[in-house]
């Protein structure tokens, strides 16, 4: 119930639109089965035609929405809404520093922020199944989840430390024409504390997915473990986040 009133106390505020939305592309219809489904009805699973941003909101775009929205800046967010490291790379309340590239995708921001971010935009954030439909697709090939070279290359990003300063966007596309899903940051999705839930996936530890035959499910369950670790008022130095857009609105 309290949840509820503060998506809809977030999501309903009058905010001035952006000048111009994101670059964003079609995607699907398509189908979806979880790497560790809970039920019979997760198998197969219908993704209606949606939309989704070519490449993650950057720190200017966030910028540029804290200055038409000055609830959202550092200095003025609810402490409800975002914890105490809200934008805290930026070097002040209205400036992004040398932490802050502004061609790079924005970071420490909450999942409520990012939320009213793409309200503001008339999008929302993907949900998880429609980000991992998406995130399944190499550089040519649409679901690349059973190659192994592509699942060891996701991998292989996932062990690295995330850097001080988070590099631009790279403009590089995989073969629904989204950049960026790996290899930069971490992004939120809409229904992010539904991963793992269910007596199965409970049961579900890192060494049963480490040893899963499938060499995508352990990339898959690490995305899954993360979600479930946050609070929509958490931020951290490699989470972000892209809009999605239902296809009735495009």
């Amino acid at each position: 119930m309290i949840r509820a009133a503060l998506i809809t106390l977030v999501t309903t505020a009058a905010v001035p639109a952006l000048a111009e939305p994101a670059d964003a592309v079609k995607v699907g219809p398509t189908s979806y089965t979880p790497a560790f489904p809970v039920s019979p009805a997760d198998r197969d699973r219908t993704v209606p035609a949606f939309w989704i941003d070519r490449e993650p909101v950057t720190n200017a775009q966030y910028a540029a929405f804290v200055a038409a929205t000055p609830s959202w800046r550092r200095d003025r967010v609810k402490p409800l809404f975002a914890d105490a490291r809200y934008l805290s790379h930026w070097r002040s309340t209205d400036e992004l520093g040398e932490r802050a590239r502004p061609d790079a995708p924005v970071v420490q921001v909450s999942w409520f922020a990012a939320r009213a971010f793409c309200a503001d935009r008339g999008g929302r954030l993907p949900t998880e199944a429609e980000w991992e439909v998406v995130a399944a697709a190499s550089p040519t090939e649409r679901d690349a989840s059973h190659d192994p070279a592509w699942s060891a290359q996701i991998l292989a990003w996932y062990g690295e430390p995330t850097p001080a300063v988070i590099p631009a966007i790279t403009h590089r596309a995989n073969a629904w024409g989204v950049a960026d899903l790996h290899g930069l940051v971490w992004e939120w999705v809409e229904d992010f504390g539904s991963s793992l839930v269910g007596a199965e996936a409970g049961s579900l530890c890192g060494a049963e997915a480490a040893a899963a035959k499938d060499p995508r499910a352990y990339a898959t369950f690490m995305r899954f473990a993360f979600r479930g670790s946050l609070a929509a008022r958490f931020t951290t130095p490699n989470l972000g986040f892209r809009c999605a857009y239902d296809e009735v609105q495009r």
